[in-house]
């Protein structure tokens, strides 16, 4: 048996992705509430429109999501089915406070956690929670300007106080903040930043960074002095960067792309600015401010474990000729790996790589990890009979599942795995329905038109028979 008894299978999930409600139970307006589907999606996404209010000619997949909020209790139940043994959601900040800088907490928005974590816990689910998986109250980014303000780190500090006394009981597994290294990314999506002519954008990001790796120090600190015995986590963006070609260039190349991920992890594992981004900081004209204290607040808060989500690997090159093809992958510009195939939407199917990934991070922090993310995203049919047969997204789990055990043989420290979107949800770099990731289909369709009616696909019966022979059944 190569997974512990202790290890953990199961899904993944984020409140802005499934919930809907978006304005309901007091719950605040977020800057995902303000992304629609279309054209404009990734402009706004990446911070270059500015998107503050919900706009009337707009639709935005989140608000009413595959409304989760209402329907978890049948969700749950079908997750039991598999045998689910945790899930991963995340807590919507503006569920609790809807401004983000309110004095008081909505009870409502707390009380809604509450019952989601005693209805996973009467199904023996364990809770793996999120505390903010890109979602800011609006209001954060129309009076401070989203995380580029030191400001937000108090009301952090307030949010993440206040969950953690009301469900230290019902919560052991916490993270601070998803794929933190997105904020170079999207800005608006990662840290709420929206741009204007003449910012310059790199100073911006990097300060914002800062803000959130002090954040994410103080919540550290906060869950250890409440909660003994819980576990707090970081989370990271990841997949191996080859170089395309041996030309010790390229292979530096990859080394400095895999560094601007790598250096929010660093610093929240380590507990310091490394040598190289100090580097990069000065040889680009960035001055990121310090409070005094915040190098020994970092230093002395790190994170209990590494989680990431893995997707892809990608490749980079310096050889102009060889860029001229650079493609896409997920939010990431790569070079097509002439040795691996591609998904729907173009996306580099690599398991081979997910294993490098869990060694590199292993390596690199010698801390347990948790795999958080890794799922196919497709276009799936229904038969006439109402069957699913989506062998496609059960090839790629049971590729990557079997380079986890590779990995786990070569002395990595795996905690768990939760594949993404275990039921069909609101894709977060299109707006689309229909590139789904679930076990559970959810009939709806891009056009928001369905009933969203739940169906088990093909991969459901599969994937419960992974865990209940504890990975040995492929």
């Amino acid at each position: 048996m190569i997974f512990s008894k202790e290890f953990l299978w199961g899904g993944a999930l984020a409140a802005n992705q499934c919930e809907g409600a978006y304005n309901k139970g007091g719950k605040g307006i977020t800057n995902i509430d303000l992304c629609p589907d279309g054209k404009n999606r990734m402009n706004i996404l990446k911070g270059n429109i500015k998107s503050l209010f919900i706009q009337q000619d707009e639709s935005y997949p989140s608000h009413e999501a595959i409304d989760f909020y209402n329907r978890y209790k049948e969700d749950m139940a079908l997750f039991a089915e598999m045998g689910f043994k945790c899930l991963r959601i995340s807590i919507a900040w503006a569920r609790i406070f809807p401004n983000g800088d309110d004095i008081v907490p909505n009870e409502e928005g707390l009380k809604f956690y509450e019952d989601l974590f005693s209805e996973m816990h009467k199904h023996g689910i364990e809770p793996i929670v999120t505390v903010c998986h890109f979602d800011i109250p609006v209001t954060l980014i129309k009076n401070y300007g989203g995380w580029r303000s030191r400001e937000l780190v108090k009301f952090y500090e307030i949010y993440t106080t206040t969950i953690f006394k009301r469900y230290h009981n019902q919560v052991k597994y916490w993270m601070t903040f998803n794929e933190i290294n997105m904020l170079l990314h999207l800005p608006f999506v990662g840290a709420g930043l929206v741009f204007k002519d003449g910012d310059n954008q790199m100073q911006i990001k990097y300060q914002a960074a800062h803000h959130q790796l002090i954040a994410s120090a103080i919540a550290t600190k906060v869950a250890h002095r409440i909660m003994p015995k819980a576990k707090i986590g970081c989370m990271l963006a990841a997949g191996v960067i080859y170089p395309y070609t041996c030309n010790p260039d390229d292979f530096q190349k990859s080394i400095e792309v895999e560094r601007e991920d790598f250096l929010f992890i660093d610093v929240q594992s380590r507990g310091e600015y490394p040598g190289y981004a100090k580097r990069f900081f000065k040889e680009n004209d960035i001055h990121i401010e310090m409070e005094k204290g915040d190098e020994e607040l970092l230093k002395n808060n790190t994170v209990d474990y590494i989680a990431f989500s893995y997707y892809s690997s990608r490749c980079v090159s310096t050889d102009p000729e060889i860029l001229k093809e650079i493609t896409s992958v997920n939010i990431f510009e790569t070079i097509k790996n002439p040795y691996l195939k591609s998904s729907e939407w173009g996306w580099l199917i690599d398991p081979k790589g997910l294993r490098i990934t869990c060694n590199a991070l292993h390596d690199r922090y010698q801390k347990p990890l948790f795999i958080v993310e890794n799922g196919l995203g497709a276009i799936d049919k229904v038969e006439k009979d109402g069957t699913i047969n989506d062998d496609y997204r059960i090839d790629y789990l049971r590729e990557h599942i079997k380079e986890m055990k590779e990995s786990i043989k070569d002395g990595v420290d795996l905690i768990g795995y939760t594949s993404w979107g275990c039921i069909d949800l609101v894709s977060a770099s299109t707006g689309e329905m229909e590139k789904r990731y679930g076990f559970i289909y959810v009939d709806k369709d891009n056009n928001g038109k369905g009933t969203l009616k739940r169906s088990r696909k093909k991969s459901f019966y599969w994937y419960k028979k992974v865990i209940d022979s504890n990975g040995e059944d492929l």
